[in-house]
């Protein structure tokens, strides 16, 4: 067997292994639902009405504008779940198992990302429905909806790969679970709830030049049907870079971890 048949391998077993702990823990998988849901409903119903008209148009408006800004905000909650999974496996002894057995280093990691990108997508699913429900309405083709899933998907493998760091420097679950909520309320702080030139001077700066603002609105774009601009190769290459980041970040604190 080759080097990359086996890590392939590997990774397969390591993914299975995620996917049937999310099936017997769903509440984990739940809560990254729950939580755009909520905050939809929130502002659709006590602020929809108010934010809407200052829009130009009423609820409606503001539900089309808001969801993509929920979606993505669910994206990054699912990261949470990551941290606390790996944090919980460096931490209660599986790791030193996983030493004594036959298999690439990486594949732990892999799993850990995979899993969870797939698990953060299917807790979309019930987001969008709830949206429909309350009124949003798309103006996309088959191929932007495609495009669409796409680019929730890139988005969610880059902030995974960036949680998978943050629950190796965790030292207990409790801190693992507190990391990721910078980036789970980041599209607070860009135009996921509202534009950012309504915003102060300092803070719509920051917004514009943040990570979430770019993908809010290429999604927002798809899902409209209307025209993207440069916000979509904005988004690829915020979503490369902090990949990347994570990536190498996870590796080095792997390794590091697994040659004490």
């Amino acid at each position: 067997m080759s080097t990359l048949t086996h890590a392939v391998h590997d990774s397969t077993t390591m993914l299975r292994r995620n996917l049937k702990h999310a099936i017997r823990y769903p509440s984990v998988g739940l809560g990254s639902a729950l939580t755009p849901i909520l905050m939809l409903l929130l502002f659709v119903y006590a602020f929809g009405d108010s934010i809407g008209a200052g829009m130009g148009g009423g609820r409606g408006t503001y539900v089309n504008y808001l969801t993509p800004g929920i979606i993505i905000m669910g994206v990054a909650a699912g990261s949470m779940s990551t941290s606390i999974a790996v944090c919980s496996d460096m931490t209660e002894g599986i790791i030193n198992r996983f030493r004594t057995m036959d298999i690439t280093r990486s594949s732990f990691m892999t799993g850990h990302v995979i899993g969870s990108v797939i698990q953060t997508m299917v807790c979309m699913v019930p987001v969008v429905g709830v949206a429909l429900a309350v009124g949003f309405r798309s103006g996309a083709t088959p191929l932007e909806w495609l495009a669409a899933a796409g680019l929730l998907t890139v988005i969610a493998f880059a902030v995974t790969w960036l949680s998978v760091a943050l629950g190796l420097i965790s030292k207990t679950v409790e801190s693992a679970s507190n990391k990721p909520l910078l980036i789970q309320f980041l599209p607070f702080l860009g135009s996921a709830f509202v534009p950012a030139d309504s915003m102060s001077p300092g803070l719509r700066w920051f917004a514009e030049y943040q990570p979430f603002t770019p993908m809010t609105e290429t999604l927002r774009g798809l899902l409209s049907g209307s025209e993207i601009g440069d916000n979509g190769w904005i988004s690829l290459a915020w979503c490369a870079g902090i990949a990347l980041v994570g990536y190498v970040w996870s590796r080095s604190l792997f390794n590091g971890t697994t040659k004490r």
